[in-house]
């Protein structure tokens, strides 16, 4: 066979190689048949192999594990693949019959003759036996074009109903928010994703999802799907604990099936469960056919996860090439996003017959459970819900010692050092550290980018991203600080560039300095910095559709839909005529009341439609935003001080009250907490605060970087003993240089511990002046200050603001038929399932 044959050029203008090729036809054009291409023609380097792809869908490969990102602004074509050069690729073509003993092909348009047979067929959605599943109104999620059909669907409906609480049911309940519906999620099982996570864990992600307003019904059946005699939707779903749901469309996510009919008319043996049954090589009875991906059975199990399928592709492309490549065992691990919330699973996750340290903090809604050896000694699996930035090093240690304490390895403290050459990195693609290493030296690799290129780590799921950034950095290579894919910039440098080019748009700054639409990451990012510097109002413009969840309706979703109000109450001091106003607010309007930790009060309970009369009445009674919603400046707390107190030496309650109003609606890269001691007793608990003050016989102490939370940090001290003109000027430069130079979603805890010579530095910066660039700093403040319209007077104030604010766009004084209350301790309390007939 010649080295190198010159070739033709066969359909679809791509490259063939004709009379001297052996032919291979791959069945099947999904994520693990492409894989298959870019791995035979990656290796296949003197073109022995003529590739045939017979593709069921009309369209090319396309990333599956990205479906959401398509209600998310992604287009078809960013989702696709490019088709490798030397494959011949017939789209809408499928396999109808295949006989073996001629080894031929039959399809609609003609027949192929092979040496090879790859099927690559995929799975279908399981579609559960309902009466009524088969109606208008009722989809599955699985295709580009399923996706495009709920889209259609969706327009000018309101009511959206999904059966599986699963990972792909809850990215189709994402769909259904992002396609603007109330969404509700039916779950057999007793907790949501019961496959990945346990009990616990599945109760702090259910709470997380329905704190976004999807309402979530679990332990029960999907028993019948009828069409609704209510006006208020076009289906009504039947549920076996006698609940009924109204939903204008219903999306079936309940599972998959393996693809194995064409194997079964071949008469290969296929798995009880289905499944093209494959040995080690992913070869199947036939030595001349192969199967890979979620249509193939290997170790008595069909996965229905990427990563194992891309390894039995490159299992049977080296295998086509006289290699003996075997099936490497699957790892199930899996982090993801779901509705916003980091979900990750790793190794052994659910089994409750060992070790196990478990993490959970209500309050901050995270999880984590480490699964260890009878030993305690060896990491064998966890799941994190929350909060997963530990995942990375924590899934490439598992099956080996632990590298540090259980509680470091839960706080992302672990060794970096510790990990194993043989440590598996990227999941997904196989890609150990010794890989990543010898990419880094012997390869030149010197940013993620080139990793990715040149190992494949990083480029499927991306989760394993941070750790190739640290990889990058212990082999001295800085790597680099994009924000993300569409600003290779970080956070500050964004900030500088909008400073000083006085940009005012998200698109500006994307068409000038970046590339592509954005994403979930820069744009809530430039957002923030936007009403950081211009603190213009968040919600005019193309600024609304930049923000997140809560800053949408200027009030905290709550699960069951309705929205909190949280009024300013600067320093916890309010005279009794405004508590009277907010007694009958709460009192007019059936809100639940709750005094905050924060020494205000939560009015919880609100529909959108009454957003603008609840903040009309507040407003005219001199309440403001409280901002409770945003990334800003929430409260500063204080205790009664010296006025009342006989142990208080300064007024802190005055302090707070003038610190409050002169930082409120102050947009930050994080929340940001504050509180004023009136002694060294420490009432108002400041060492817990992003900053915090605590008053001393000759003035006040500055205290900075404390926050509560998954990671507990003392504050500290920054400068003692200043007047209070003193210490104003310091909490202005601290703050703004924090909003400056921090990265996005970073506390101020973090944001201190990352500086290059830490608290030192920060005092150097700030008291003293070193970058001089203080009096830049205090004219921001200076800005900010002068500048600062509260939001709700604002919104109640223009009739095309208030527009927004309303339940249905056609019918805006029509309430939300689906949110109901009960009674409980005297106040009003959501009632979060179905409606019983």
């Amino acid at each position: 066979m010649p080295a190198s044959p010159a070739g033709t050029t066969g359909r679809n203008g791509r490259r063939r190689y004709g009379w001297c090729a052996v032919k291979v036809v791959v069945v099947g054009h999904g994520m693990v048949g492409h894989r298959f291409l870019e791995a035979l023609r990656a290796r296949d380097t003197e073109g022995r192999w003529e590739i045939t792809v017979l593709a069921e869908e009309s369209r090319p490969a396309y990333d599956r594990v990205r479906l959401s990102a398509f209600f998310d602004g992604a287009t078809a074509q960013e989702l696709t693949y490019d088709v490798p050069d030397g494959v011949d690729l017939h789209l809408g073509e499928p396999a109808l019959a295949i006989d073996r003993a001629a080894r031929k092909v039959t399809t609609a348009h003609g027949m192929y003759e092979y040496d090879a047979l790859v099927l690559a067929t995929g799975s279908s959605a399981f579609v559960p036996p309902i009466s009524g599943v088969d109606q208008p109104g009722v989809f599955v999620y699985r295709t580009l074009d399923d996706l495009e059909a709920i889209r259609a669907h969706a327009r000018g409906r309101e009511v959206g109903a999904v059966i599986g609480g699963g990972l792909l049911g809850l990215e189709a309940a994402n769909a259904l928010r992002l396609l603007g519906l109330r969404t509700h999620v039916i779950e057999f099982a007793p907790r949501l994703m019961p496959v990945q996570v346990d009990e616990a864990g599945g109760a702090v992600l259910r709470k997380y999802v329905e704190d976004l307003g999807v309402r979530v019904h679990l332990g029960a059946a999907t028993t019948a799907i009828r069409q609704s005699q209510s006006v208020n939707a076009t289906l009504a779903l039947t549920l076996s604990d006698g609940a009924h749901i109204p939903a204008d469309i219903v999306v079936v996510a309940a599972g998959i099936r393996p693809r194995d009919e064409l194997a079964r008319t071949m008469g290969l043996t296929t798995g009880a469960r289905g499944g093209v049954v494959v040995d080690a090589g992913c070869r199947t009875d036939d030595p001349a056919v192969y199967a890979i991906g979620e249509c193939a059975e290997i170790d008595g199990r069909c996965y229905g996860l990427v990563a194992p399928g891309y390894a039995m592709a490159e299992v049977v492309a080296d295998r086509l090439l006289g290699g003996d490549a075997s099936f490497p065992g699957a790892d199930t691990s899996t982090k993801l996003k779901l509705l916003g919330v980091d979900v990750a699973s790793f190794g052994d996750a659910l089994r409750t017959d060992l070790l196990d340290v478990v993490y959970l903090d209500p309050a901050s809604g995270t999880y984590a459970k480490l699964v260890l050896s009878d030993d305690a000694q060896t990491l064998l699996g966890g799941i994190l819900v929350g909060d997963a930035s530990a995942y990375p090093a924590l899934r490439a240690s598992v099956g080996g010692p632990l590298p540090a304490s259980p509680l470091a390895l839960l706080a992302g403290d672990a060794p970096r050092a510790a990990l194993s050459e043989d440590a598996q990195i990227c999941s997904c693609n196989a890609v150990t550290k010794g890989q990543i290493t010898t990419a880094i030296h012997e390869q030149g690799c010197t940013d993620v980018a080139a990793l990715k290129a040149c190992t494949r780590a990083g480029t499927s799921c991306g989760s394993c991203v941070p750790l190739l950034k640290q990889l990058l950095a212990e082999g001295g290579v800085v790597a680099s600080k994009a924000l993300c894919e569409h600003f290779s910039q970080s956070r500050a440098e964004l900030f500088d560039i909008i400073r000083v080019r006085g940009i005012r748009t998200f698109s500006q700054l994307v068409a000038e300095h970046g590339t592509g639409r954005g994403c979930d990451i820069c744009k809530p990012t430039v957002a923030s910095i936007l009403a950081s510097l211009h603190n213009d109002y968040v919600l005019d413009g193309e600024q609304a559709a930049l923000q997140d969840t809560n800053d949408h309706f200027l009030a905290n979703i709550q699960r069951n839909g309705t929205y909190s109000v949280v009024p300013r109450i600067p320093g916890g001091e309010i005279t009794p005529d405004k508590l009277i106003v907010i007694g009958e607010v709460a009192r007019d309007f059936n809100l639940y009341t709750k005094i905050t930790g924060g020494q205000r009060i939560d009015l919880l309970g609100a529909r959108v439609e009454q957003l603008p009369a609840i903040w009309h009445r507040l407003v005219a009674a001199g309440f403001e935003s409280g901002h409770a919603y945003g990334k800003a400046l929430r409260t500063v707390k204080s205790c009664v001080g010296s006025t009342w107190c006989r142990y208080g030496v300064q007024d802190s309650v005055g302090l707070a009250v003038e610190l409050e109003l002169r930082y409120r609606g102050l947009r930050a890269p994080h929340k940001l907490k504050s509180a004023v001691s009136g002694c060294a007793r420490e009432c108002a608990e400041a060492k817990g605060k992003d900053f915090g003050i605590i008053a001393t016989d000759n003035g006040w102490n500055l205290y900075v970087g404390g926050n509560g939370g998954f990671r507990p940090r003392h504050a500290d001290l920054l400068a003692g003993d200043l007047s209070t003109e003193e210490l104003i000027r310091l909490v202005d430069r601290f703050l703004m240089f924090y909003i400056r130079t921090a990265d996005r979603l970073q506390r101020t805890s973090a944001w201190i511990e990352g500086l290059e010579g830490g608290l030192d530095y920060l005092r150097a910066v700030i008291v003293e002046d070193s970058l001089g660039i203080a009096e830049e700093l205090d004219a921001m403040m200076a800005h900010h200050v002068g500048s600062y319209v509260d939001e709700w007077q604002a919104t109640i104030n223009d009739p095309e603001r208030l527009a927004r604010f309303v339940s249905f766009v056609n019918a805006p004084d029509t309430p939300d038929p689906t949110i109901s209350f009960a009674s409980e301790r005297g106040q009003p309390v959501p009632v979060v399932l179905g409606v019983r007939s």
